[in-house]
């Protein structure tokens, strides 16, 4: 909008630059207080940040039509996904979705529980009940919400149906068997510790 910021007149970065008495509104200390504890390297760290020319990358980030619902490296974004979800979820903010842990989260989780490979996790056949892969479509539902097509496909099954019968046999195992319902929630809670931890 302005190559300067100081010529865009519905900016506060006049007021964190100036010490008058009439941006004492602006709750301007806990950001300047992020560039220096020297309160008197504060503004001067700020002016520098704010006259650094953005990266080519972030540029054409904001000159395109829909912008990311959140911006930064892998590991910041996987940092925030896992410590603010699955408290921040909310059905009205599709995006507050996109926080959830990775699948791969989930599935590692349970491989190690159980002492298992990925193979062994997503090895299916019939008429043997592989706890290890049922507990993981269960929390994958459960912890992200993901669709039943989307857990299928993560979990290389064809039907619908059938993820929707693990989750609802797993529902009523955890509710009739407590071993597998201390598995269950020790896999939660090492979820949720690994969240508190970034």
């Amino acid at each position: 909008m302005k190559d300067k910021l100081d010529r865009y007149p519905w900016s506060s970065h006049k007021g964190y630059l100036s010490s008058a008495a009439k941006w004492n509104w602006l709750h301007k200390e806990y950001v300047l207080s992020m560039f220096s504890k020297k309160e008197a390297e504060r503004v001067r760290r700020y002016r520098r940040f704010v006259s650094m020319e953005d990266a080519q990358e972030i540029s054409k980030v904001f000159e395109g039509k829909k912008w990311p619902w959140l911006l930064g490296s892998e590991p910041f974004v996987n940092s925030i996904k896992e410590k603010f979800f699955p408290q921040k979820t909310d059905d009205e903010v599709p995006q507050s979705r996109e926080l959830a842990l990775g699948t791969d989260q989930i599935k590692k989780a349970v491989c190690e529980l159980y002492r298992i490979n990925e193979i062994e996790l997503l090895l299916s056949r019939r008429g043997i009940f592989n706890e290890p892969r049922n507990v993981a479509v269960y929390l994958t539902r459960r912890l992200r919400g993901d669709s039943l097509k989307q857990i299928g496909e993560q979990f290389q099954m064809n039907k619908y149906s059938s993820v929707s019968s693990v989750v609802e046999r797993m529902k009523e195992l955890i509710a009739k068997d407590r071993k597998i319902r201390a598995r269950v929630e020790e896999l939660i809670s090492l979820l949720s510790k690994s969240q508190e931890q970034t």
